[in-house]
């Protein structure tokens, strides 16, 4: 079986031509021995059920597609969002490929990132001599000004001493006693990608600030810090940056990775670009405040800005929607005297405006959603803004403690009254929930098309449509470069969502003289 050179085919719609299926059918008959299609059918159809649900709900022992990553991989984001800053992972190196492919499948850009190549005896002996090694090639390779170390679940078995280890290597010459090489111990058998990149970001502002306070005092630099957390939406930097400077707040997002992520194709490739100095690193101990964009996935930074820096740590939630953007900004223009400027009123009133245009036609639909926990608080609370219903929400790497704010936020509103709350969940349960009690749309990453593949394999009418909104999205571009948070984040969330039912709408109306009535051009 050959290609056409004047006519070369992608696996799809290759692998449909004649030979090729005659070839998948042959492997099937002879070598799958897998069972006939009615057994398979019957399983199929009982996973669908109420009956399978309640067994599903007992797994204790087996996660299925857990819709969270590992601690060290959101260590390796938040190290990318500091000048000039290779992250450095201490472990082997089928772990930091995966990290490495991961983001270039998401952002569509090269990942900077190495690795200390650990193998059989490092895992028998301790991997010092990889780190001894691995610090000295890194910087005379790749020339950063930082380079921040992370850990594997490899590292972490068998015990490797970071500080210890890092130490002994600028002993022995591989870096310069004065060469920032900050870490933290992100084992990847327990958390996750938030929790990693909690670490990470602790990590780096202890390496700067802890033992250097004696001349720092809060509010001294008239400043705001901002930690966004493990974010993925390039936008969603640039849209805190855009309106705190429309404020006239002076800040510093603590990780912005907004330009090594997004660099231009211009002839020039830029290991590094942007990003978080040094120096604002030493001087955040002197902002009026640290506001946590995330707080449910950044304890340890909270902790630490709190007791070592002395800063309040003012509580805030997420900045998506309405109603929780006001409080945003609200709260900045408490703690530094800026009033809020007639251009975000008026992008208020634009907002406002299409939530008014678009309202009829998201009342009332119903949305099962999963992802990180700020993400999908922030998302439930704009859906009922809108008049949507969440029915099911899901969060793999939540807490008791987020769980019963979810609820208690949920049952504030009539529209999230009748929502169930599942923390600790993974997507192979979500699956079930939606075969069972099936809402109008699903919203979250990539892994949700195979949900809605299976939905839609066991009748059209069962089909629950997948709302790509989250992290990854491996199966479609550019959506990592659009913004979720504040304002113009609200207009891209409803303009997604609004289009998202009428797309569905169309689908089911196009039927010539039997279903298109009134629908040829919805209004």
């Amino acid at each position: 079986m050959s290609q056409n050179i004047d006519d070369i085919k992608p696996s799809y719609p290759l692998f449909r031509d004649d030979d090729y299926k005659e070839s998948l059918a042959r492997k099937r008959a002879l070598f799958e021995e897998c069972h006939p299609q009615e057994k398979i059918d019957e399983v199929f159809k009982w996973t669908t059920t109420e009956e399978y649900q309640e067994l599903n709900f007992k797994r204790e022992a087996l996660t299925i597609d857990p819709a969270k990553a590992c601690q060290p991989l959101g260590a390796v984001l938040c190290a990318l969002g500091f000048e000039k800053t290779l992250p450095y992972v201490h472990g082997s190196q089928g772990c930091t490929a995966y990290f490495r492919t991961y983001f270039n499948r998401h952002f569509k850009e090269p990942i900077a990132c190495v690795s200390d190549s650990m193998t059989e005896d490092a895992a028998v002996f301790g991997g010092q001599k990889n780190m001894i090694a691995g610090l000295a090639n890194a910087r005379a390779l790749y020339k950063p000004d930082m380079i921040a170390v992370s850990s594997t679940c490899m590292a972490e078995v068998i015990g490797d001493d970071l500080n210890g280890f890092i130490g002994n290597a600028k002993n022995a010459g591989s870096l310069p006693e004065d060469f920032p090489t900050p870490f933290a111990h992100t084992p990847s058998f327990v958390g996750s990608h938030t929790a990693g990149w909690d670490n990470m970001l602790e990590g780096i502002l202890r390496y700067f600030t802890l033992n250097h306070m004696e001349d720092k005092e809060a509010g001294s630099n008239g400043k705001l810090n901002i930690v966004p957390g493990f974010e993925t939406y390039l936008g969603n930097f640039r849209v805190i940056k855009r309106m705190l400077n429309e404020m006239g707040v002076d800040h510093s997002l603590l990780s912005d990775p907004s330009e090594v992520l997004d660099t231009p194709a211009d002839g020039e490739y830029r290991m590094y670009a942007g990003g978080t100095t040094q120096d604002e690193i030493k001087d955040a101990p002197n902002a009026i405040d640290t506001l946590l964009l995330q707080p449910w996935q950044s304890d340890k930074t909270k902790k630490y800005v709190k007791n070592t820096w002395h800063h309040k740590a003012s509580e805030i939630n997420i900045p998506m929607g309405l109603a929780w953007t006001d409080e945003f900004l609200m709260q900045v223009s408490a703690l530094t005297g800026k009033p809020i400027p007639a251009s975000l009123e008026k992008e208020r009133g634009r907002l406002v405006d299409m939530m008014t245009d678009s309202h009829t036609w998201l009342h009332g639909k119903k949305y099962a959603l999963w992802g990180d926990p700020d993400f999908v608080m922030g998302m439930s609370r704009f859906l009922m803004e809108l008049g949507a219903e969440p029915t099911h929400v899901l969060c793999n790497n939540a807490r008791k403690r987020w769980r019963k704010a979810m609820e208690k936020m949920l049952e504030e509103s009539p529209y999230g009254r009748n929502a169930k709350v599942y923390a600790g969940k993974d997507l192979w349960h979500m699956r079930s929930l939606v075969f069972t009690d099936k809402p109008d749309f699903m919203i979250g990453n990539s892994y949700g098309k195979f949900i809605q593949r299976d939905t839609l394999a066991k009748g059209k009418e069962y089909e629950v449509p997948l709302v790509r909104i989250g992290f990854p999205i491996f199966d479609r571009h550019h959506l990592h470069r659009m913004t979720t948070l504040g304002y113009e984040g609200a207009m891209y969330i409803l303009t997604t969502l609004v289009n998202a039912v009428l797309e569905r709408l169309d689908q089911e109306t196009m039927i010539l003289g039997v279903t298109d009535y009134n629908y040829d051009l919805i209004r």
